[in-house]
């Protein structure tokens, strides 16, 4: 990313540019990719000086310094700092600056005679902004986990909140910014070949802050954040050049979808032109009345979602203002905001009377559309509605019967005023009050007090107060238009009192409804078994007595889920009776529903049955899960075990049979042989049998841990005297590493099993216990640097009967490394396994650090545990 403002120091003389090397994660490369670009500027001719550059003892690192001049660093009590005084003597035209984010080391006393940076800056960030003030250009290097508005986000992340960091302003001013990009998997194999870390720090950093997980998230914060860099640049661009047409790559249809009959017509019209057009996107988009009124029939957005979903386009939901303009503008903001080429809309079903007065939302489309072209589709409702006006008041009854009273007393009460004041106010102030009763009537009780206020206040208006008095002869023709006047006043308040009532009813069930479906809809998203509480809220929200469920299995109605009295048993029954679809019937009873309630729950029924869908589709799959695995574990255990009980049986019984044959007469040494033979095979047998009451004992959870402190060290060494070949094995346990909280004995099995796998496999090659401790807990690794195993089977060498994926016959049942997980896991550690740097297999027991000694021993003296260590509980009892 590159900008291109020109802008000046705080001196006054030109601002140097900075260019920063921007990484997801130490070990990128961002480092390597500065010196590199460093090297390239010397290359050319460019005055280039390193200020400061951490290797961190990487030696293709400081192969690129060779050759580039050096600044000494400034001293500290750490080793040394960037020079800023130095730097800005010598005045290069770049310098090099690592690890942006970095605080600065204070300067030792002054007797050592070394002077502090003039600057006296806490951040190294602050020594390059003094250096660009000063006109020098300046290559520098941050991760993306320092940047300050990122912080929190990283330390959720990672586990590790960052102290050193950045301003996201700081950075954002850079001319330019280089996204230094590797995959986590290259980044972990450049770790493990130790090009990042030492070797003994590499085991540490691969289980902890580089996993592939961590590694993933931060490459992502890092690609969002150039990217929308990268946005904010383009926008910049644009506005400096002053380009305000859409930059278009493809052609984009949008087709505008009412909801009406001629909906499907439509969109049919448009996928056409989007085929034609080379298969453009085909974007259909319904405007939403901004009011919250339904602009459409109940139910039409799912229609239109469907009938989209049918041409295979992109269905859109927007909110427009009220009234045509609103429509309008909603529709092109849209059209504009997808880059949208072509406009379909289906031609007005207004009359041609209506459109004199208001020509329309195609015509406003086509008047502002630009350069987006418009399609304007025929169809066989265009111009055939007439609306008319509901004569139904939507207005309560005790307010229409106060709107008929008023209707009555308004004009009686002027015409008393009118005669009172006959000799002080003349006729135009009779009119006006005549005109007030009836505004009020309307007001109050709409059309049809209205509608008898103006015709009583013309008739007592032309009795009472227009000559001749006392008759209904009007003798001036402007009585007429009076009269006349008052109608169509009384009408069109009327009118818009009716339209707003209704409108206002309207908005308060669409506000019920989206918030009761919104409702139901949660239920059905959230939670394990959502049907039961789903019909639960029906009942509650409709009224109900009893809600249920039925499905026809062919010889009668059952009952899926209820909520209720157990009395809903057939649709027949039932007050309220939803088909939700052909054998599936969503039924209520104790009162019956309105037309408008049926239709919201006809779209209840659509989510209960989505709901009854997923829960079986996840009770199958858990069935199918469940016999899949007792499949593959018979099948292994028939294998394993057939294999396994087969040799030391066959075995013992060669030697057995040698011993007891008379006609063999066997030496002192061949008879010790043949013993030695058979105690090893039944010593084998044992193990096995062990190793199958174990794994069976950790399936049904009957394993119940004696847990105390303990430390690596010494269950390392009691481990190691049971197996074979220990003398390959060698310890590299810290003398100060904390204990863990762990059963001894099961600890020492798990540490046994671990062991005698890694000596097998292994290729021979010597194994390594490793220990180390981080935030609360304390691992220890047993490391070989055998052929390894791949990641795609690397989850299934815990699994029963698993031999290394069966690739070879070892000797063993597989279940060394399931039973030492499941033991682990019972002392609530965890086992896993990772590469080995250089190659091999690394299993790692994960375990907590131990508590202090007086909780520890409160702990072990509540748990009432009287067993020995290592014992396993057959029948433990369950709290």
């Amino acid at each position: 990313m590159t900008t291109t403002e020109p802008r000046t120091g705080a001196t006054g003389r030109p601002r140097g540019e900075l260019r920063i090397h921007l990484g997801a994660a130490p070990g990128v490369g961002k480092t390597y990719a500065m010196l590199a670009e460093a090297r390239r500027r010397a290359g050319r001719g460019t005055d280039v000086v390193v200020g400061l550059v951490e290797t961190h003892d990487r030696a293709k690192t400081a192969e690129l310094l060779e050759g580039l001049e050096i600044v000494p660093r400034r001293p500290t009590r750490h080793g040394g700092e960037l020079d800023v005084d130095a730097v800005l003597a010598r005045r290069p035209e770049v310098v090099l600056v690592d690890e942006l984010a970095h605080t600065n080391a204070p300067a030792p006393d002054p007797m050592v005679g070394s002077a502090s940076s003039a600057s006296g800056n806490a951040k190294r960030w602050q020594d390059v902004e003094e250096l660009l003030d000063a006109g020098i250009d300046v290559l520098s290097t941050v991760n993306i986990q320092h940047l300050e508005s990122l912080n929190d986000v990283v330390e959720k992340i990672t586990g590790v909140r960052q102290r050193e960091t950045v301003p996201d302003e700081f950075v954002r001013r850079a001319d330019q910014i280089e996204l230094v990009d590797i995959t986590p998997e290259a980044l972990r194999r450049r770790l493990a070949h130790g090009n990042v870390y030492a070797a003994e720090k590499v085991d540490a950093a691969l289980a902890n802050y580089f996993q592939v997980g961590n590694l993933i998230a931060l490459r992502e914060l890092a690609l969002l954040w150039v990217a929308d860099e990268v946005d904010t640049a383009l926008q910049r661009y644009r506005a400096e050049k002053r380009i305000s047409e859409t930059w278009e790559t493809r052609e984009r249809v949008v087709v505008a979808l009412t909801g009406g009959p001629e909906s499907e017509t439509v969109l049919r019209r448009a996928t056409r032109i989007a085929k034609r057009a080379g298969q453009a996107d085909l974007l259909a988009v319904h405007v939403l009345r901004g009011d919250g009124l339904a602009g459409a029939p109940v139910g039409a957005t799912n229609a239109l979602r469907k009938l989209a979903d049918d041409v295979g386009a992109s269905f859109h939901a927007v909110v427009g203002d009220s009234g045509a303009g609103g429509v309008t503008d909603a529709l092109l903001e849209f059209a504009r905001g997808v880059n949208a080429t072509q406009l379909v809309l289906g031609t007005s079903r207004r009359s041609r009377l209506a459109r004199l007065f208001d020509e329309g939302i195609g015509a406003r489309v086509i008047q502002e559309s630009g350069s987006i072209d418009v399609h304007m589709v025929t169809h066989a409702a265009a111009g055939s509605a007439l609306r008319l006006p509901r004569l139904h008041s939507p207005l309560p009854v005790d307010r229409r019967l106060v709107g008929w009273l008023l209707g009555v007393a308004g004009p009686a009460a002027a015409t008393l005023i009118g005669i009172t004041l006959q000799g002080v106010v003349g006729l135009s102030t009779d009119v006006v009050l005549f005109f007030l009763a009836t505004v009020v009537a309307a007001l109050v009780g709409g059309l049809g007090p209205a509608l008898l206020a103006a015709l009583l206040s013309g008739l007592l208006l032309n009795f009472f107060l227009t000559r001749p008095y006392h008759s209904l002869t009007i003798a001036d023709p402007e009585n007429v238009v009076t009269v006349v006047a008052m109608l169509l006043v009384a009408v069109l308040v009327a009118l818009v009192v009716d339209r707003a009532t209704r409108r206002g009813e309207q908005a308060a069930r669409a506000r019920t409804e989206a918030a009761l479906l919104a409702s139901f809809a949660r239920t059905v998203l959230t939670g394990t078994d959502p049907l039961p509480r789903l019909l639960e809220k029906v009942r509650e929200a409709f009224g109900l007595r009893c809600v249920a469920l039925l499905e026809h299995d062919g010889g009668g109605w059952r009952r899926v889920a209820i909520s209720g009295p157990p009395d809903c048993a057939r649709p027949e029954d039932a007050e309220v009776d939803v088909a939700v679809e052909p054998g599936l019937h969503l039924i209520g009873t104790g009162r019956s529903l309105p037309a408008s309630d049926r239709r919201l729950l006809e779209t209840v029924g659509g989510q209960a049955l989505l709901a009854l869908r997923s829960q079986r589709a996840g009770e199958e799959a858990m069935r199918a899960q469940r016999r899949a695995e007792i499949n593959e574990t018979r099948g292994a255990l028939l294998s394993a075990v057939g294999h396994d009980l087969r040799s030391p049986l066959t075995s013992i019984k060669a030697a057995v049979g040698s011993l007891r044959d008379p006609l063999i007469r066997l030496p002192e040494a061949d008879r010790a042989e043949l013993l030695a033979t058979v105690e090893e095979s039944a010593d084998r047998l044992s193990g096995l049998v062990d190793n199958l009451l174990d794994s069976s004992r950790l399936a049904s959870g009957a394993v119940a841990p004696l847990l105390e402190r303990v430390g690596y060290d010494e269950v390392a060494a009691r481990a190691l005297l049971g197996v074979p070949d220990a003398e390959r094995v060698r310890l590299d346990i810290p003398d100060g590493l904390p204990d863990v909280t762990a059963d001894v004995g099961l600890l020492e099995r798990v540490v046994a099993n671990l062991v005698d796998n890694a000596l097998r496999h292994g290729g021979g090659a010597p194994v390594v216990l490793r220990a180390s401790a981080y935030e609360g807990r304390a691992e220890l690794r047993v490391v070989d640097s055998g052929p390894g195993v791949p990641k795609k089977q690397r989850d299934r060498l815990f699994t029963p009967f698993q031999r290394l994926g069966d690739r070879r016959a070892t000797r063993g049942v597989g279940l060394g490394l399931s039973v030492a997980r499941g033991l682990t896991e019972a002392m609530g550690g965890t086992l896993t396994a990772e590469d080995t740097p250089g190659g091999g297999l690394t299993t790692v027991i994960s375990l907590p650090v131990a508590l202090a000694p007086q909780a520890a021993s409160r702990a072990v003296a509540g748990s009432g545990a009287t067993r020995r260590p290592g014992e396993v509980e057959a029948n433990p009892v369950q709290p």
